[in-house]
């Protein structure tokens, strides 16, 4: 599949890469995209958050995912059902971090050590390899693209697809800029 993605999707897949080796993660995630893509420029990804206004707010995400890593990858949907029923996530951060230091429910490797050899990819970051694919034959594009990568990290559950939503990008947001489908068109 990898020979089908661009040089920018490939950058994308080996800055999520590094990504995760900086955090000492065990996997790549789909968190990992994400924030491999807020570091490119000039590509159609790029081009895409920054008329959704992203670019100047790419702190914002990184310090929402970096949030979410702290409660163990939990979305706040995740977060709310759980406190339906009746489990206090913020009150067990917060006691797992006063017993075993900050940062403790991350999964990160660091301070014990780093493992040899090259990162695999987690099942969210596959899903979104897959749903770049399904995005790209959906579209009858030949190639995979960093926006393709984007589309996908919009409709996949999970942490990313919220803080991407939370800041305004969404499928729909995305196809509208990225194709200028939704938009009313002139006839």
């Amino acid at each position: 599949m990898f020979e089908r993605f661009t040089k920018d999707a490939r950058d994308v897949v080996q800055g999520a890469v590094e990504h995760g080796e900086r955090e000492g993660a065990r996997t790549v995630g789909a968190e990992h995209l994400l924030l491999a893509l807020l570091d490119r420029e000039a590509s159609r990804a790029s081009f895409a958050l920054a008329a959704l206004g992203v670019a100047e707010r790419k702190e914002s995400v990184r310090e929402a995912l970096s949030e979410a890593r702290r409660r163990g990858g939990l979305s706040r949907a995740e977060v709310d059902a759980l406190a339906g029923l009746g489990i206090d996530v913020p009150e067990i951060v917060s006691r797992v971090e006063e017993a075993h230091g900050a940062g403790a429910m991350t999964g990160d490797r660091q301070g014990r050590g780093r493992r040899p050899g090259r990162r695999s990819f987690g099942r969210g970051a596959k899903g979104v390899l897959e749903g770049a694919l399904r995005a790209a034959v959906g579209r009858r594009d030949g190639r995979i693209g960093d926006e393709h990568l984007l589309l996908a990290l919009t409709v996949r559950p999970g942490v990313p697809a919220e803080v991407l939503a939370d800041h305004g990008v969404t499928y729909e947001s995305l196809r509208r800029v990225l194709y200028g489908e939704g938009t009313a068109q002139a006839g």
